[in-house]
């Protein structure tokens, strides 16, 4: 029995490093290496890449160029350049810069969200509704990415219908059709990514899911994994597995993009991707930001034997 039988499905990979990873970064990488980034991302067939997030400057100066990055970029046919947006301002100016698609973030965790966006979950929640409106005024399409909702380093765990209400109410009342589980500080273990997955999908199965994993504990590639027993088909990963959170004590590196589709590849799934092209943006980047990144593919090499080598061969 061919255990990769069935398994031919498109994976979308979400590339999440110009803004998580470089948010996270001590330095200020300059405008047109940022641009040059994106450029290269998209030609390695990416189709999604979160270019910059509209925060205060104040807040996060790595991202502080976010509309001169966006002005920059080549926009290629058939990628959607994101954009994080934390409020109705951000909205406002990713807007301006013609973003393809905004995400709304809040988090799952009360004590979270006020370390994180200054307010409660309600407020923030208000907030996503009026900038959702702006967003959908504006032709732009919207996601909302739902923080700590595998786990909470100040709460520990979240109740699954916690999760569960705020999906619900994302969908209901602020019209978000797309919705982002956070594992933002690796909390999450396949179990209960099995679980929690299938409970959100059977309780919102209008909703299309992705699943955002960090690699804190080492789990993050084996959550995938459970990410797709469960149903799921799309995935956040940074390049070269860089990111983390500033206001989540504990976090590391978002799990590592090219690691990630290596992975999916040999287990028979499809992602578009030219790993080749990536792994070199991935030793570019390293070498931009000046230190060793958790990537591991760019340093071993993808695996050479291809599984149809390993498939028996029939009897002669």
């Amino acid at each position: 029995m061919n255990p990769w039988a069935g398994r031919q499905r498109t994976i979308h990979v979400q590339e999440v490093a110009m803004r998580d990873g470089l948010q996270s970064e001590a330095g200020f990488v300059p405008t047109e290496q940022k641009v040059e980034l994106v450029n290269r991302l998209a030609s390695s067939g990416l189709q999604k890449i979160e270019v910059s997030s509209f925060v205060s400057p104040r807040a996060i100066p790595q991202l502080a160029d976010a509309e001169a990055v966006f002005d920059g970029i080549a926009r290629r046919p058939g990628v959607i350049y994101a954009a994080l947006v934390p409020n109705v301002r951000g909205m406002e100016r990713a807007i301006s810069a013609r973003a393809d698609e905004v995400n709304l973030v809040m988090s799952a965790s009360e004590s979270h969200n006020r370390a994180n966006l200054r307010m409660s979950g309600a407020a923030s929640f208000e907030a996503i509704k009026e900038a959702a409106s702006l967003a959908a005024a504006a032709g732009l399409r919207v996601t909302a990415s739902l923080s700590c909702s595998f786990g909470c380093p100040m709460e520990g765990e979240i109740p699954a219908q916690t999760v569960q209400t705020w999906c619900h109410r994302l969908i209901s009342e602020a019209g978000i059709r797309s919705i982002t589980l956070c594992d933002t500080t690796g909390m999450a273990y396949p179990a209960l990514v099995e679980e929690l997955v299938g409970l959100v999908r059977q309780s919102s199965p209008e909703a299309e899911f992705a699943l955002h994993f960090h690699n804190t504990r080492g789990l993050g590639l084996a959550n995938v994994f459970a990410g797709l027993e469960a149903g799921v088909v799309r995935f956040d990963a940074a390049l070269a597995g860089i990111g983390g959170c500033p206001y989540a004590p504990g976090a590391t590196g978002n799990i590592c993009t090219e690691d990630l589709i290596h992975a999916l590849k040999v287990s028979g799934y499809q992602c578009g991707v030219d790993l080749d092209a990536l792994i070199g943006t991935a030793k570019h980047l390293e070498q931009l930001l000046g230190h060793i990144t958790p990537g591991q593919l760019m340093k071993a090499g993808p695996r050479l034997a291809q599984r149809a080598a390993a498939t028996p061969k029939p009897a002669v």
